[in-house]
């Protein structure tokens, strides 16, 4: 098996799937040379001579350009190579005909229908707070559940502590509640106590208006200032919670009701070879069968979003896509940041180079669908297919978003590894099998059988028996060890 990959017959550049010594001989596409430098694994070397100022291309598309000439065999990283990406791009809609052909399945999920008619895949237990102060009271009403409670039939019982909900003004402050207000609509809670303190400019009657129509008999409400003992009170609401949730089964229900967010972090060479177009193949799969998909991570798009625009399924939506790349770019510039300070330090470690090598990779994460709708920041997804999400590239906070937008599960791709977990079930897929197998308490399916010889189609049937089997109630290692959290998109002053 060759050493190095070429991604796409237009590429100039093969990334090595196994480290390269000085001297090594290579041959691609017929041609033969030597290996000039030390190539680590996942980084990229040049297969023919690129001179100054010429294009670097890699799955079809230019990632930069050379800062210098580079001859063929030498390691091409960011002390050669340069962005292309500079201030706002005018942007035609140019829709492509691509369409996906999967058939349909008679795979089902056993979950929770809720009353309004969504699937829940885990039956949990939460309290909210609407502000920071009271996280220490709600945490003690929990200690109280646990230590005092028959509670074998609930999956978990968790606070989701935060540090706002006061001193925030304008689009802020609405940020935060929003985002509460969909983390209490999530149907992975089959009961939640919402905490307020009572004086914090997130006042529970706002709050009650943000959240809309929710069901009474599962949601109960306190205000710490109105009672003499609030753990005593807490503790009362989450005992008929408990009571409310010892009638609940898990039924058969469709694919159809299930959405997924799609994330990635600590990057990597690989992460756009394996682990991305996996997820991208499972993403078209569960949209065949009628679910949905959710793609965020906005500034990773840059130099990738022509591609997603042109998959949009009208001028609409396309012009949606436009306002929401051009938006958040005006976000950084709010704050006078530059646009393109990406990638990571991990990432170029891995192999990623520039925002566009980074962005190219990760928005095969879609897939090859058509883009159904553009999302808010804690809007819940109406459309089944694909959509894309208002969110930043953060970790915590973009699939702590995804989940604010209905999805049950975050399919995490990484090359690195992370040991985080957001408050729904957040499924680690490694893009190498070094990885897989070194912090295999965080790893919970390994892609990087792709690199071995496995078929794409072999691994995806791998990952949709294993994400089924997690909607049913297998736990992630995230679950298993209890690193579950919530993160809220803070974009204004503290007062």
């Amino acid at each position: 098996m060759d050493k190095y990959l070429k991604i796409n017959a237009p590429d100039n550049v093969c990334v090595s799937i196994d480290s390269f010594r000085a001297g090594e001989i290579v041959s691609v596409d017929g041609q033969t040379f030597e290996i000039k430098n030390a190539i680590p694994t996942g980084h990229k070397f040049a297969i023919c001579a690129i001179p100054k100022g010429d294009n670097i291309i890699k799955y079809g598309y230019p990632i930069g350009s050379a800062t210098q000439d580079i001859a063929a065999g030498e390691h091409v990283h960011t002390h050669n190579l340069r962005t292309n990406l500079k201030d706002d791009l005018s942007y035609s809609y140019a829709p492509t005909d691509s369409p996906v052909h999967i058939g349909a399945s008679d795979i089902t999920i056993n979950g929770f229908l809720r009353a309004n008619g969504d699937l829940g895949i885990r039956n949990e237990l939460w309290i909210v707070p609407t502000v920071g102060c009271v996280n220490g009271q709600a945490q003690a009403i929990v200690a109280r559940v646990r230590a005092e409670l028959h509670t074998e039939h609930i999956d978990d019982i968790r606070v989701f502590t935060h540090n706002y909900g006061c001193s925030q003004l304008g689009d802020d402050h609405l940020n935060t509640r929003n985002a509460l207000a969909a983390v209490v609509r999530h149907p992975n809670a089959g009961g939640l106590l919402v905490l307020s303190l009572g004086c914090e400019n997130n006042q529970q009657k706002d709050f009650k208006n943000a959240l809309g129509k929710y069901d009474e008999q599962r949601v109960k409400f306190l205000i710490a200032q109105e009672v003499e003992d609030e753990i005593e009170a807490g503790f009362a609401l989450m005992k008929d919670l408990v009571e409310v949730m010892r009638s609940d089964r898990r039924e058969q229900l469709p694919l159809s009701k299930l959405k997924v967010g799609l994330k990635c972090g600590g990057s990597d060479g690989f992460s756009g070879i394996t682990a991305n177009p996996l997820v991208g193949a499972f993403s078209d799969w569960l949209i065949a069968q009628g679910g949905t998909s959710i793609l965020t991570e906005v500034p990773e798009m840059f130099g990738a979003e022509t591609i997603l625009m042109n998959r949009c399924i009208d001028r609409e939506t396309f012009d949606k896509t436009v306002s929401l790349i051009n938006n958040f770019k005006q976000y950084f510039r709010k704050y006078e940041q530059p646009i393109y300070e990406n990638p990571s330090p991990g990432n170029k470690a891995g192999g990623i180079s520039t925002l566009e090598d980074k962005s190219l990779g990760c928005t095969q994460k879609g897939g090859n669908s058509r883009v159904v709708d553009v999302l808010n920041y804690a809007q819940y997804a109406e459309k089944h297919g694909l959509n894309l999400l208002n969110a930043p590239g953060n970790d915590l906070v973009a699939t702590s978003a995804l989940a604010m937008s209905g999805c049950q599960i975050v399919l995490f791709t990484t090359g690195r590894g992370t040991p985080f977990g957001a408050f729904v079930p957040t499924l680690k897929i490694s893009t190498n099998t070094k990885l897989f197998h070194f912090k295999n308490n965080w790893i919970d399916f390994n892609a990087g059988l792709l690199l071995e010889g496995e078929s794409m189609q072999t691994v995806l049937n791998e990952l949709i028996t294993f994400i089924v089997d997690v909607c049913n109630g297998a736990k992630l290692k995230h679950e298993i060890t209890g690193f579950k959290e919530i993160a809220i998109f803070k974009t204004g002053v503290t007062l």
